[in-house]
């Protein structure tokens, strides 16, 4: 198989290319035109240097440190100081997608020719992706303002030969690491060091990369709904266009026609037509009216997420054309711990309303369905405590949605005043994100068994599909047994995602 190559444009970053470098197996360089502004940058930080001038963070300290002043003799040792003393993360370390994603990211960040830094140092890190060697990162210790300072340290470190780093899964010491890729050891530059750790891209990581596996869960968690409308016998007249195009709220709009879709065709529903029921639970009946808020949410964060990944947090930015290093707050990560916190938001509904049609086939009143979806109830509960335990990670989740935006902690010694916590509020959606998953996944075993007491008659195509696709891997319970394999099996089909129907 041809390994697909990518050149990586400054600005030019798009969802394709950030699902493709999350997942690996890619090649990835900086395009050509991108190295003279790069180089010019460069050029722009010696005649800096050369001059004598004070410049934040090429010849002076760091954050209360900044007026002290760095002797040039010294210059390469402040870079590498910089990026030893900021090595002070905890905790697990981040996953292989994330830790692609971040370093693709501050590449991209740094080709854009205003941060000093020479291209090698830029190839060095494709190198790295490209020969999927990780550096070692952990999740903990940054406060996503004057940068996401801890983990990308973490992740420069390997280039200067300390730290150590994943090759195929294994965690080895730098030397070992970089030996693989077939890299040596890189001694920074004026700036360099600064210039890799200022930034979002930890926190701008891993919110994409819950993005990402959000859209999987959203798609899962919209055809399951569907599936227990039909097992529910519920009515297909609240996806209606007429009734959302009446509103025009766009998320809402598409989402109903996805239900639609799924539901077309379904004998089913057929069968049900002259019943007596009026309206169905909001659980039913609201679905595109929340599913498509959530979705509104989701396009929002995108629109967030990608013009940061295109953009450049780095400071100071150093401008060749006036040979001016301009000081800003570019590394303040507000905008994506905004963006996270809507997709905590969404994550949490999307949970709540799946645990509620789950809630809602177990009662035999609300759903004509036998008690917990199983025959000889008393003698076998049946699915009575998987939808405790949708309870519960639908509860978590409510916990985990408050804000991390709101709160912030001075630090280096009250010079960096206010910070955005986003690092920990991209960092919290992939807890919940396993949680709704899970929510989804339980819900899909109860859709599906729920269907089934239906039969002869059957749903749509599409349904049916997905309800095949389940029993593929997991049985119908027809007398109680160990349930938590069955959970993790459709979790993980809930993850990979399900094709919109035909």
């Amino acid at each position: 198989m041809t390994t697909p190559q990518h050149t990586i444009t400054p600005g030019q970053l798009d969802r394709a290319l950030l699902e493709q470098v999350a997942g690996g197996g890619a090649h990835w360089s900086i395009a050509a035109s991108a190295r003279p502004g790069v180089e010019a940058s460069v050029a722009a930080v010696r005649e800096l240097v050369a001059r004598n001038a004070p410049v934040y963070g090429i010849n002076t300290g760091f954050g209360k440190l900044a007026q002290t002043r760095i002797a040039d003799a010294d210059l390469a040792q402040l870079q590498k100081n910089l990026v030893l003393s900021h090595c002070a993360g905890v905790g697990k370390p981040m996953s292989a997608p994330v830790v692609r994603l971040m370093l693709l990211l501050k590449a991209a960040s740094l080709a854009h020719g205003v941060s000093g830094v020479r291209p090698e140092v830029i190839d060095a890190l494709l190198t790295l992706l490209n020969a999927d060697v990780l550096p070692v990162v952990p999740e903990k210790g940054s406060v996503g303002a004057s940068g996401d300072l801890a983990p990308l340290a973490h992740m420069s470190a390997l280039l200067i030969g300390v730290g150590e780093g994943f090759v195929d899964g294994v965690r080895v010491p730098a030397a070992q690491a970089l030996a693989h890729a077939g890299l040596s050891a890189i001694e920074l530059g004026p700036k360099e060091g600064l210039a890799l750790l200022n930034g979002t891209q930890a926190s701008t990581a891993l919110a994409i990369h819950a993005a990402q596996r959000l859209g999987r869960v959203f798609g899962a968690a919209v055809a399951v709904g569907a599936m227990t409308v039909d097992a529910a016998k519920g009515s297909d007249t609240p996806f209606d266009d007429r009734i959302h195009a009446a509103r025009g709220q766009v998320g809402q709009r598409d989402v109903a026609g996805r239900y639609r879709a799924w539901l077309a065709g379904s004998a089913l529903r057929v069968s049900h037509l002259d019943c007596d029921r009026v309206q169905d639970p909001y659980c039913l009946r609201c679905q595109p009216q929340v599913m498509g808020a959530c979705l509104d949410q989701i396009e929002h964060a995108w629109k967030i997420l990608l013009i940061e990944a295109n953009g450049v947090s780095d400071n100071p930015l150093v401008f060749a054309d006036t040979l001016q290093a301009l000081s800003g707050g570019n590394f303040h990560a507000e905008p994506v711990a905004f963006a996270a916190d809507n997709l905590a938001l969404a994550i949490a509904e999307i949970g709540a309303l799946a645990e509620r049609r789950t809630a809602m086939l177990m009662d035999p009143v609300l759903s004509g369905l036998p008690a917990f979806l199983v025959e000889h109830g008393g003698l076998n509960s049946g699915f009575m405590i998987a939808q405790v335990t949708s309870a519960a990670l639908a509860s978590e989740n409510k916990s985990l949605a408050h804000p991390a935006s709101v709160d912030s902690l001075p630090t280096s010694a009250n010079q960096e005043d206010h910070v955005s916590m986003a690092t920990f509020a991209a960092r919290r959606l992939h807890t919940m994100l396993d949680n709704t998953a899970g929510v989804v996944g339980i819900e899909w075993l109860c859709a599906a068994q729920a269907l089934e007491f239906h039969r002869p008659l059957k749903s749509s195509d599409a349904i049916e599909a997905l309800h095949a696709r389940l029993r593929t891997k997991v049985a119908r319970l027809s007398v109680d047994r160990l349930m938590a394999p069955d959970i993790e099996t459709a979790t993980a089909l809930v993850e990979q995602g399900v094709p919109a129907p035909m």
